[in-house]
Protein backbone atom coordinates (compact mmCIF):
# COMPACT_ATOMS: atom_id res chain seq x y z
CA UNK A 1 0.00 0.00 0.00
CA UNK A 2 1.34 3.57 -0.66
CA UNK A 3 0.31 6.63 1.30
CA UNK A 4 -1.15 9.20 -0.82
CA UNK A 5 -2.60 11.41 2.09
CA UNK A 6 -4.78 12.85 4.83
CA UNK A 7 -8.01 11.45 3.19
CA UNK A 8 -6.72 7.49 3.76
CA UNK A 9 -9.07 6.44 6.89
CA UNK A 10 -6.15 5.38 9.73
CA UNK A 11 -6.96 2.18 11.79
CA UNK A 12 -9.46 2.93 14.98
CA UNK A 13 -8.00 2.43 17.90
CA UNK A 14 -4.18 1.12 19.27
CA UNK A 15 -6.39 -1.84 21.00
CA UNK A 16 -7.16 -3.07 16.90
CA UNK A 17 -5.01 -6.53 16.54
CA UNK A 18 -1.65 -6.58 15.70
CA UNK A 19 -2.85 -8.81 12.65
CA UNK A 20 -5.55 -6.61 11.59
CA UNK A 21 -3.80 -3.48 11.83
CA UNK A 22 -0.67 -5.50 9.52
CA UNK A 23 -3.22 -6.34 7.16
CA UNK A 24 -4.62 -3.33 6.71
CA UNK A 25 -1.51 -1.03 6.11
CA UNK A 26 -0.72 -4.13 3.17
CA UNK A 27 2.43 -5.02 5.87
CA UNK A 28 2.95 -8.48 5.85
CA UNK A 29 1.82 -10.53 8.70
CA UNK A 30 4.94 -12.14 9.62
CA UNK A 31 6.73 -8.87 9.86
CA UNK A 32 9.42 -8.06 12.06
CA UNK A 33 8.47 -7.00 15.34
CA UNK A 34 11.30 -4.93 17.50
CA UNK A 35 13.28 -7.24 19.98
CA UNK A 36 12.99 -4.02 22.55
CA UNK A 37 11.02 -1.10 22.79
CA UNK A 38 13.10 1.03 20.75
CA UNK A 39 11.70 4.57 20.33
CA UNK A 40 10.83 6.40 17.13
CA UNK A 41 10.64 10.06 16.67
CA UNK A 42 7.81 10.74 13.71
CA UNK A 43 7.93 14.59 12.94
CA UNK A 44 5.57 15.63 10.09
CA UNK A 45 2.28 18.81 10.51
CA UNK A 46 0.21 16.03 7.90
CA UNK A 47 -2.28 14.59 11.64
CA UNK A 48 -3.09 12.15 9.22
CA UNK A 49 0.66 10.63 8.44
CA UNK A 50 1.69 10.66 11.92
CA UNK A 51 -1.00 8.92 13.21
CA UNK A 52 -0.42 6.29 10.76
CA UNK A 53 2.78 5.81 11.28
CA UNK A 54 2.45 6.22 15.43
CA UNK A 55 -0.29 2.84 15.08
CA UNK A 56 2.00 1.41 12.77
CA UNK A 57 5.32 1.70 14.64
CA UNK A 58 3.53 0.87 18.17
CA UNK A 59 1.86 -2.13 16.98
CA UNK A 60 5.43 -3.42 16.27
CA UNK A 61 6.48 -3.28 19.71
CA UNK A 62 7.86 1.05 19.45
CA UNK A 63 7.93 3.56 21.62
CA UNK A 64 6.86 6.17 19.48
CA UNK A 65 6.70 10.08 19.76
CA UNK A 66 5.14 12.50 17.48
CA UNK A 67 6.01 16.32 16.91
CA UNK A 68 4.05 18.34 14.08
CA UNK A 69 6.19 21.27 13.70
CA UNK A 70 9.98 21.41 13.63
CA UNK A 71 10.81 23.41 16.40
CA UNK A 72 8.86 20.75 18.65
CA UNK A 73 10.06 17.99 17.00
CA UNK A 74 13.89 19.45 17.51
CA UNK A 75 13.08 20.03 21.53
CA UNK A 76 11.89 16.26 21.34
CA UNK A 77 14.31 14.81 19.45
CA UNK A 78 17.60 16.26 21.73
CA UNK A 79 15.74 15.36 24.75
CA UNK A 80 14.37 12.32 24.24
CA UNK A 81 17.53 10.34 22.61
CA UNK A 82 14.94 8.34 20.07
CA UNK A 83 16.75 5.23 18.27
CA UNK A 84 15.36 6.13 14.59
CA UNK A 85 13.77 10.15 13.18
CA UNK A 86 11.23 9.59 10.31
CA UNK A 87 11.61 13.81 9.81
CA UNK A 88 9.01 15.67 7.18
CA UNK A 89 11.45 18.00 5.27
CA UNK A 90 8.14 20.65 4.85
CA UNK A 91 7.93 21.73 8.32
CA UNK A 92 5.96 24.63 9.70
CA UNK A 93 8.19 27.12 12.47
CA UNK A 94 11.32 25.04 11.36
CA UNK A 95 11.96 23.52 8.16
CA UNK A 96 13.46 19.53 8.14
CA UNK A 97 16.73 20.22 6.75
CA UNK A 98 17.42 22.88 9.65
CA UNK A 99 16.11 20.61 12.16
CA UNK A 100 18.21 17.55 10.58
CA UNK A 101 21.30 19.55 10.82
CA UNK A 102 20.74 20.48 14.81
CA UNK A 103 20.02 17.00 15.69
CA UNK A 104 23.39 16.33 13.48
CA UNK A 105 25.35 18.30 15.63
CA UNK A 106 24.99 17.29 18.79
CA UNK A 107 23.72 13.65 18.61
CA UNK A 108 24.17 10.24 15.79
CA UNK A 109 20.69 9.87 15.84
CA UNK A 110 19.53 8.03 12.39
CA UNK A 111 17.34 10.20 9.92
CA UNK A 112 14.77 9.19 7.19
CA UNK A 113 13.83 12.36 5.80
CA UNK A 114 10.00 12.31 3.98
CA UNK A 115 9.13 14.19 1.46
CA UNK A 116 6.71 15.03 -1.52
CA UNK A 117 9.52 16.82 -3.27
CA UNK A 118 11.21 14.41 -5.96
CA UNK A 119 14.24 17.01 -6.42
CA UNK A 120 17.21 15.08 -6.92
CA UNK A 121 19.40 18.31 -5.85
CA UNK A 122 16.97 18.47 -2.38
CA UNK A 123 17.63 14.57 -1.75
CA UNK A 124 21.29 15.06 -2.46
CA UNK A 125 21.41 18.24 0.13
CA UNK A 126 19.51 16.55 2.67
CA UNK A 127 22.28 13.39 2.65
CA UNK A 128 24.94 15.67 2.72
CA UNK A 129 24.05 17.64 5.76
CA UNK A 130 23.90 14.38 7.91
CA UNK A 131 20.56 12.58 7.07
CA UNK A 132 20.99 8.95 6.45
CA UNK A 133 17.68 7.78 4.01
CA UNK A 134 15.15 9.76 1.94
CA UNK A 135 11.54 8.59 1.53
CA UNK A 136 9.21 10.34 -1.39
CA UNK A 137 5.55 10.67 -0.96
CA UNK A 138 3.63 8.58 -1.45
CA UNK A 139 5.24 5.81 0.35
CA UNK A 140 5.15 2.15 0.68
CA UNK A 141 4.35 1.86 4.08
CA UNK A 142 6.16 -1.71 4.22
CA UNK A 143 9.06 0.03 2.10
CA UNK A 144 9.24 2.55 5.06
CA UNK A 145 9.29 -0.13 7.53
CA UNK A 146 11.71 -2.20 6.04
CA UNK A 147 14.25 0.90 6.07
CA UNK A 148 13.58 1.71 9.59
CA UNK A 149 14.88 -2.44 10.63
CA UNK A 150 17.56 -1.85 8.02
CA UNK A 151 19.12 1.27 10.00
CA UNK A 152 18.00 -0.18 13.54
CA UNK A 153 19.97 -3.40 12.60
CA UNK A 154 22.75 -1.61 11.35
CA UNK A 155 23.30 0.86 14.30
CA UNK A 156 23.19 -2.52 17.03
CA UNK A 157 25.69 -4.31 15.26
CA UNK A 158 28.31 -1.06 15.46
CA UNK A 159 27.07 -0.31 19.25
CA UNK A 160 27.88 -4.35 19.82
CA UNK A 161 31.50 -4.08 18.46
CA UNK A 162 33.48 -2.68 20.52
CA UNK A 163 36.82 -0.13 20.04
CA UNK A 164 39.04 0.57 16.84
CA UNK A 165 42.10 2.25 16.91
CA UNK A 166 43.29 4.12 13.69
CA UNK A 167 46.45 5.91 12.76
CA UNK A 168 46.45 9.58 13.90
CA UNK A 169 45.11 8.35 17.46
CA UNK A 170 41.92 7.96 15.94
CA UNK A 171 39.75 5.84 18.26
CA UNK A 172 36.27 4.42 16.97
CA UNK A 173 33.81 3.65 19.90
CA UNK A 174 31.29 1.29 18.76
CA UNK A 175 29.27 1.06 21.75
CA UNK A 176 28.81 4.71 22.38
CA UNK A 177 28.42 5.65 18.66
CA UNK A 178 31.35 7.89 18.60
CA UNK A 179 34.84 8.93 17.44
CA UNK A 180 37.32 10.26 19.36
CA UNK A 181 40.91 12.15 18.31
CA UNK A 182 43.46 12.61 20.53
CA UNK A 183 40.70 12.10 23.10
CA UNK A 184 38.47 14.72 21.90
CA UNK A 185 35.45 13.82 20.72
CA UNK A 186 34.43 14.11 16.65
CA UNK A 187 30.91 15.11 15.98
CA UNK A 188 30.32 12.48 12.80
CA UNK A 189 26.71 12.00 11.31
CA UNK A 190 25.71 8.66 11.64
CA UNK A 191 26.39 7.70 7.85
CA UNK A 192 30.23 9.12 8.46
CA UNK A 193 30.46 7.07 11.10
CA UNK A 194 29.02 4.09 9.29
CA UNK A 195 31.71 4.56 6.35
CA UNK A 196 34.43 4.80 8.76
CA UNK A 197 33.37 1.80 10.54
CA UNK A 198 33.37 -0.17 7.31
CA UNK A 199 36.52 1.16 5.96
CA UNK A 200 38.24 0.30 9.63
CA UNK A 201 36.40 -3.14 9.84
CA UNK A 202 38.14 -3.80 6.74
CA UNK A 203 41.21 -2.04 6.62
CA UNK A 204 44.03 -2.62 3.95
CA UNK A 205 41.44 -3.66 1.40
CA UNK A 206 40.47 -1.47 -1.27
CA UNK A 207 36.43 -0.76 -1.28
CA UNK A 208 35.14 0.09 -4.15
CA UNK A 209 32.36 3.20 -3.75
CA UNK A 210 29.61 0.62 -5.21
CA UNK A 211 30.80 -1.79 -2.28
CA UNK A 212 30.38 1.05 -0.12
CA UNK A 213 27.05 2.17 -1.17
CA UNK A 214 25.51 -0.94 -0.99
CA UNK A 215 27.01 -2.35 2.53
CA UNK A 216 26.16 1.20 3.75
CA UNK A 217 23.16 2.57 2.29
CA UNK A 218 21.84 -0.29 1.53
CA UNK A 219 21.37 -2.40 -1.78
CA UNK A 220 17.66 -0.64 -2.49
CA UNK A 221 19.41 2.98 -1.92
CA UNK A 222 18.01 5.49 -4.68
CA UNK A 223 20.89 7.32 -5.25
CA UNK A 224 24.42 6.26 -6.93
CA UNK A 225 28.01 6.33 -5.60
CA UNK A 226 28.00 10.28 -5.54
CA UNK A 227 26.87 10.00 -1.96
CA UNK A 228 29.61 7.85 -1.14
CA UNK A 229 32.14 10.83 -2.74
CA UNK A 230 30.04 13.15 -0.48
CA UNK A 231 30.87 11.57 2.43
CA UNK A 232 33.64 10.69 2.26
CA UNK A 233 34.78 14.11 1.51
CA UNK A 234 32.94 15.28 4.80
CA UNK A 235 34.41 12.91 6.81
CA UNK A 236 38.09 13.96 6.02
CA UNK A 237 37.01 17.66 6.80
CA UNK A 238 36.62 16.04 10.38
CA UNK A 239 39.65 13.54 10.92
CA UNK A 240 42.49 14.59 8.70
CA UNK A 241 44.80 17.16 9.62
CA UNK A 242 44.90 18.08 5.57
CA UNK A 243 42.08 17.10 4.03
CA UNK A 244 42.99 17.99 0.95
CA UNK A 245 46.18 15.63 1.63
CA UNK A 246 44.86 13.21 3.32
CA UNK A 247 46.72 10.17 5.13
CA UNK A 248 43.96 7.82 6.68
CA UNK A 249 41.17 7.38 3.85
CA UNK A 250 43.07 6.77 0.73
CA UNK A 251 41.61 7.45 -2.80
CA UNK A 252 42.67 4.84 -5.95
CA UNK A 253 40.94 7.42 -8.65
CA UNK A 254 37.61 5.91 -10.25
CA UNK A 255 38.08 2.80 -7.88
CA UNK A 256 37.11 3.39 -4.29
CA UNK A 257 39.05 4.13 -0.90
CA UNK A 258 40.80 2.26 1.89
CA UNK A 259 42.45 2.61 5.11
CA UNK A 260 45.46 1.07 5.10
CA UNK A 261 46.99 -1.03 7.25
Amino acid sequence: MQWAGSSARLIPSERATQKRGRRKWGLPVGQQVAEREERILVVDDEPGITEMLRVIFTQMGFEVLCAQDGESGLATALSSSPDLILLDVRLPKLDGFTVCQRICERQQTPIILLTACDDEAEKIYGLEIGADDYVTKPFSVSELVARVHSHLRRNKVHRDEGLIHLPGSLLIDTRRFEVRKGGERVALTPREFQVLLYLARHRGQLISRERLLEAVWGYDYFGGVRAVDVTIRRLREKIEEDPSHPHLIRTRRGVGYAIEA
